[in-house]
């Protein structure tokens, strides 16, 4: 894929009380009960289905959008689905202060955006980030940018290696670029 700078509506991942949920793991994201699921189109339902307060995620999501979640996101085990169902949604990226290191790489290897946002916390704390507000992000600059509130915020960018995999693809088509 070539385009670097998406642009969409951002979800941001909070509790009741407004606070960035951390350590959302892979059973929250998609649930052990759906692992019979092959089909990529068919996974993008049951997305973020076991986290309190997010189940009806899928039903509200389109295309181009971001996710912004707390820290640790995707800890738990190594359930692939659990970035297959963004997939299948066509979320545009993941945002978020740290990921568990096999989700991380699930992500990169499967060519989906997934980027560190430090500053995070203190946007969704001082409401300079809310769900529903139309956001900028180029992976490669790592400028971030709300549209609905006019103001900045950064991103940790791709990794030449993420960039790579993710203009091809994912990680085979990038293994296969190769032999080209």
């Amino acid at each position: 894929m070539d385009t670097t700078s998406h642009r969409g509506r951002i979800w941001v991942l909070t509790d009741k009380s407004g606070t960035l949920i951390e350590d959302i793991d892979t059973d929250q994201i998609f649930h052990n009960a759906f692992l019979h699921i092959t089909e990529l189109a068919e996974m993008g339902q049951y997305a973020l289905g076991n986290l309190e307060g997010w189940k009806d995620f899928p039903k509200k999501a389109k295309p181009g959008d971001i996710v912004a979640a707390g820290r640790n996101f995707g800890a738990g085990s190594s359930r692939q689905q659990a970035v297959d169902c963004f997939i299948a949604l066509k979320v545009d990226a993941i945002l978020a202060p740290s990921y568990s290191s096999i989700y991380f790489r699930n992500a990169v290897n499967s060519g989906f955006p997934i980027l560190r946002c430090g500053e995070l916390d203190s946007l969704t704390a001082g409401r300079k980030l809310e769900s529903g507000d139309e956001v900028e992000v180029d992976f490669l600059s790592g400028k971030g940018f709300n549209l609905t509130k006019n103001s900045a915020f950064s991103v940790e960018p791709m990794s030449a290696v993420q960039r790579e995999i993710f203009r091809e693809g994912n990680l085979f088509a990038f293994g296969r670029s190769f032999g080209r």
